[in-house]
């Protein structure tokens, strides 16, 4: 523990006016941050700013909101009060979000349908809604997805690199993991890096 902290973390420090500031925020006498202060109304208003900016940035699930509002101190019913009606407007909607995160990722990044459940399951996506994003990648997009990501790192390999049998191997395991970790099933990696190794082989 260093000088300034307590067994609750850093001390507040109060001038002599009675405010202070905690990690940079003012507060009251009484130590709540002033952006905690007011009534329920004020108080929803100020945490629907926060999800307005947060929503300008890139679309968020509910539970991300929930999490930044929760860190920030607000009480759990303005939370739900707030979420709630930016939901009856439709700028929060986890179907939608699901869809897009889906689309983008696959897309952009080629992840594969396994590390896109694990990225919905963090960002507080339920199972069912998860299922219903993953849905619209088809095995045979996940298996395009995944040659495409082969040939671009066999783009300055030639027939020759891979003549040696132990060279092969070496690049086939490099590549299969490399879809592992990006989230494709060990059987398409495996098939879809041996078919486009057999297409470089067969290269004159």
């Amino acid at each position: 523990m260093t000088d300034g902290e307590t067994d609750h973390g850093p001390e507040r420090r109060t001038s002599r006016s009675g405010r202070g500031r905690s990690r940079g925020r003012q507060v009251g006498p009484d130590g709540e941050p002033f952006e905690l202060q007011g009534s329920p109304e004020t108080l929803a208003a100020r945490a629907k700013d926060v999800c307005l900016r947060l929503l300008t940035d890139r679309a968020r699930s509910r539970a991300e909101l929930e999490q930044k509002l929760a860190q920030k101190g607000y009480p759990q019913a303005v939370v739900e009060r707030v979420l709630d009606r930016l939901a009856e407007v439709g700028l929060v909607d986890d179907a939608a979000f699901a869809e897009q995160w889906v689309h983008s990722r696959h897309t952009y990044s080629g992840r594969g349908r396994r590390a896109l459940a694990t990225e919905l399951r963090r960002k507080g996506i339920d199972q069912q809604t998860s299922t219903e994003a993953l849905s619209q990648i088809s095995s045979d997009d996940e298996h395009e997805k995944a040659a495409e990501l082969v040939r671009k790192k066999l783009v300055r390999i030639t027939a020759e690199d891979i003549a040696d049998r132990d060279d092969r191997e070496k690049l086939m395991r490099r590549l299969v993991g490399m879809l592992a970790r990006r989230g494709y099933p060990a059987s398409m990696s495996f098939a879809v890096v041996k078919a486009e190794l057999d297409d470089l082989g067969s290269e004159t």
